[in-house]
């Protein structure tokens, strides 16, 4: 599967990443547990990548509110 070139709607990459993961979820192929064991450490990744990313261009302060935490919490899970 190709990505596309341009940027798309981050509502539909989710919801298309939503469905292959429950696609993977319902199968009782081990492979397919592994993936998504694989998957979670590399969304935990994308979140840190993220928050820093939002916190240069707005504030930890945002980051926290969008995560539900405070500017402190949000710095001390993504900081590094």
């Amino acid at each position: 599967m190709s990505m596309p070139t341009e940027p798309a709607d981050p509502v539909a990459l989710a919801a298309a990443a939503r469905e292959y993961i429950d696609a993977l979820a319902r199968s009782t192929d081990v492979a397919a547990f592994q993936e998504l064991l694989g998957l979670s450490q590399t969304v935990g990744e994308a979140l840190g990548a993220s928050a820093r990313s939002l916190a240069e261009a707005n504030s930890w302060t945002a980051v926290g509110g969008l995560a539900g935490t405070t500017k402190q919490a949000a710095w001390a899970r993504w900081r590094t």
